[in-house]
């Protein structure tokens, strides 16, 4: 099923290197709205193949800087690989598609390495280097940059002299005489002059530096007309009536068009890192999670899935959260702070996330100062307390990540409203994919807020505020950093009333950030009393899930995280609702999780495991199976469909112990459709400590063993068919049921195994002439051995090992399990 849905077609950063190509197109079909298709369409004049490609690459080039410019937020990827990663807007005038540097870097070289030692001919050499897609495309790229570059630094005499030199190289270029129009050998020679030119235009404008620049110029010139041309050709353009009169006044290169435009100053940018980068880009970037993220999406893109449709036309949604009182950001003295061992958090996480804790001190210019420096600086040492709380499992991961939904709908409004109103106010392409302030942009921001909420249920946040608790001073400064959180609480209030009797009143309330940062409630409401009567998460989430808004409500646990690629796809996921899957359309989409927590520790690491069998792999099945249910996070519900038929959580005590998987229970009950889906992923942090898995998973089992006394349970056992009432009881509380008969016949043969001893037995019967037969009988004892292969704790870990190879690679999985 995995492989139907193509999982694993990209698993390393070679794959995803080698079909880079194909990306614009497939992020074209699946991620952008017909409406912006049609505005694209409109603009495109020609249909040649090389235009088409263009467009699709400007359109797919804002997006996907976003997604890089994100991965460096979080410090996954340093200066360096973010220009590497980094694609033009392909809205220029060069007559190629322009990649990102990492597909490029170092070709420019083995391509003069190529020509160098080429003692063949011009279609020979060319078929080397096009052998290989990307260096053809870097030679391109600098041909037609350097012939860009050139022509807008000089003029007059000196702009005839580069006319007329390209018009030449192209003509022998096409007539296939470029050997005898150029001494190949020399072309290092050229290269460098161009590098030591571009080297300076990437500099401020300054006199002195015009004055070098023109220096350059005339040196490139003089590189190219004696060494790099042949003799006769040499000899035409110094015989050039005028180029030698301007040469011998001393005009020729004096006046220099310093570069002031951005386009024309990231072109040559490009330009010097071509020529110069000589460190392959196939580790690029180096860190595994941004490895693993940019795989997974560019995966995702060739996965079938609904067409988004725009963001002023998608189904609005809400984004649900409930906090009790967990960590919600780290203070600077719990990360500073050692334990017994002498290890404090911040050490700890340095020496796991070493090039992490590199790029965010490169990021605030930290690079050379030490810990105490950091931490005497008031921002650093907030920027360095938000550092290690994206990196455990806290409120701020959880927010920063569930706020992407917003940063992504801004973006794909703000794109989707520039191309829109760009026929009327006649943008250029170049105007229509840029997305510079796009996140100030009001239309946008209006658009995106009628889209999506996010509400943080914090259940005891007034009591916590009234205390002055540092996680209610932690969640106000989650408030004034992100607009669009609003936070869901109950208070409390005690009243007198006339008789002098006490009584305590109690409200639901939602506050936020105003724009001057400062608490501000949104709406207050009287409840008829205390609303804690059964378990404390479900009565979190039902006082405060009338605050949320829209069509749809994704449920996402404390210990989640979110990434900008993957909010970008919800849109498509939010049209999965618009689709039948099977009689009926979905009421619960399904989405696949990444376990982050697996790097902690071999423990973390089998946890982790464990835990993607269960809710990716198994969830997969099940949901084919149709008895696939709701296990708490992060699926996404149709919000009318749930709050009109017993909410989303059921919050009974005794026998609400796993409270989520009741709304699946409850969906499917009401004639519902629950449905998963690959192609989109959202984090996941687990337990990692012994203590703590032993805890959870005596939840999960007290949980099922709670459920079998439950009436869902039973009317669901009276009204499936026979195959799928098997499926659903192996998938839940059969799970435990086998698990506890295995153990007791375990118990069972051991205890006999001793009677046997004790009461003389064992020794009567192995001298029976039965047990003669079979004592020593090696052909027995070999096939025994060999079934105990396949028992079934090697049958459980099956599922797990198919899906490794299938999203890893056999090779990886032998290698580094």
């Amino acid at each position: 099923m995995g492989a139907a849905a193509r999982i694993g077609e990209i698993r390393s950063i070679d794959m995803l290197q080698r079909r880079f190509q194909s990306f614009p197109e497939a992020f074209s079909n699946n991620l952008v709205s017909q409406t912006t298709k049609r505005i694209f369409a409109s603009r495109q004049v020609s249909q040649d193949p090389v235009d088409m490609e263009k467009q699709h690459a400007t359109t797919f080039s804002p997006f996907w800087n976003e997604i890089v410019k994100s991965l460096r937020e979080e410090d996954y990827i340093s200066n360096m690989e973010r220009d590497l990663l980094m694609m033009p807007s392909n809205c220029g005038s060069l007559k190629m598609v322009q990649w990102p540097l990492f597909l490029l870097t170092s070709k420019i070289l083995l391509a003069i390495e190529f020509a160098v030692d080429c003692e063949d001919s011009q279609a020979d050499l060319w078929s080397r280097i096009s052998s290989d897609n990307y260096m053809a495309y870097a030679v391109q790229e600098c041909y037609y940059s350097a012939e860009i570059i050139l022509s807008s630094l000089v003029e007059a005499e000196g702009r005839l002299w580069v006319e007329r030199l390209f018009q030449r190289l192209k003509i022998s270029i096409l007539d296939g005489s470029l050997f005898a129009t150029v001494n190949i050998t020399k072309l290092q020679s050229v290269l460098e002059s161009l590098i030591a030119l571009a080297d300076l235009l990437m500099k401020n404008e300054s006199s002195e530096l015009a004055r070098k620049a023109s220096d350059a110029v005339y040196k490139l010139y003089d590189v190219v007309t004696h060494t790099f041309l042949t003799k006769q050709l040499s000899e035409e353009f110094d015989t050039w009536h005028i180029l030698a009169k301007a040469r011998n006044e001393g005009r020729l290169f004096q006046r220099i068009n310093w570069p002031r435009e951005p386009e024309m100053q990231e072109l040559i940018k490009r330009l010097h890192l071509l020529l110069t980068k000589k460190e392959s880009a196939a580790n690029i970037p180096k860190n595994l999670e941004a490895r693993r993220r940019l795989q997974f999406f560019t995966n995702s893109l060739f996965m079938d899935m609904p067409i988004a449709k725009s963001v002023s036309e998608m189904m609005p949604f809400s984004v649900f959260t409930p906090y009790y009182e967990e960590t919600v950001l780290f203070s600077a003295s719990e990360i500073q702070d050692k334990n017994e061992d002498g290890i404090s958090i911040l050490f700890y996480l340095q020496k796991i996330f070493p090039d992490e804790w590199k790029n965010f001190r490169q990021r605030i210019g930290c690079l050379e100062s030490s810990e105490e420096d950091i931490f005497k600086n008031p921002s650093h040492r907030l920027e360095l307390r938000f550092w290690a709380s994206y990196r455990g499992q806290t409120l701020a991961r959880t927010v920063r990540g569930m706020m992407y939904y917003r940063r992504a709908l801004l973006l794909q409004s703000y794109l989707e409203r520039r191309s829109l109103g760009g026929v009327e106010e006649a943008y250029s392409i170049g105007d229509l994919v840029n997305t510079l302030g796009f996140e100030l942009n009001v239309e946008a921001r209006a658009q995106a807020d009628l889209k999506f909420t996010y509400v943080v249920s914090c259940q005891i946040y007034g009591t916590q505020r009234q205390n002055k608790a540092s996680q209610a001073i932690d969640i106000a400064l989650l408030l004034q950093r992100n607009e669009g959180l609003r936070v869901a609480f109950i208070h409390e209030e005690t009243a007198i009333l006339p008789d002098g009797t006490v009584s305590k009143e109690y409200y639901s309330k939602l506050v936020k950030a105003n724009i001057h940062g400062k608490y501000q409630e949104i709406f207050s409401i009287k409840l008829p009393g205390n609303p804690k009567l059964g378990e404390g998460k479900p009565e979190n989430q039902n006082h405060a899930i009338i605050f949320t808004r829209g069509e749809a409500i994704q449920t996402i646990d404390m210990n989640q995280d979110n990434y900008l690629e993957e909010a970008m796809k919800m849109r498509n996921l939010l049209e999965e609702f618009h689709v039948k899957h099977g009689l009926r359309y979905p009421t619960i989409l399904g989405v696949r999780e990444h376990i982050f927590t697996g790097s902690v520790s071999s423990l973390a690491s089998f946890m982790s495991n464990q835990e993607t069998s269960f809710v990716t792999l198994g969830q997969r099945v099940l949901a084919f199976l149709k008895v696939r249910m709701h296990y708490g996070h992060p699926d996404v519900f149709d919000r009318i469909f749930h709050i009109t038929r017993g909410g989303i959580s059921k919050a009974s005590r005794v026998i609400n112990i796993s409270e989520d998987i009741y709304s699946g229970f409850n969906s499917t009950l009401r004639q519902g459709n629950i449905t998963h889906h690959e192609y989109i992923q959202v984090g996941k942090g687990r337990d990692v400590g012994l203590n703590q898995i032993a805890i959870f998973e005596g939840k999960v089992a007290g949980g099922n063993g709670e459920q079998v006394l439950s009436r869902d349970v039973y009317r669901l056992g009276q009204l499936f068919d026979f195959f799928r009432m098997l499926t659903f009881y192996f998938t839940t509380v059969g799970f435990y049921v086998c698990t506890m008969v295995t153990v007791l016949t375990v118990y069972i043969f051991l205890y006999g195994r001793v009677y046997l001893a004790l009461s003389g037995l064992d020794s009567a019967i192995s001298k029976s002439r039965i047990a003669i037969r079979f004592l020593g009988n090696k052909s027995l004892d070999a096939t025994l051995n060999a079934q105990f292969l396949v028992q079934i704790g090697v049958f459980t870990a099956v599922p797990m090992i198919m899906g490794f190879i299938l999203e890893l690679g056999l090779i990886k999985v032998i290698l580094f399990p």
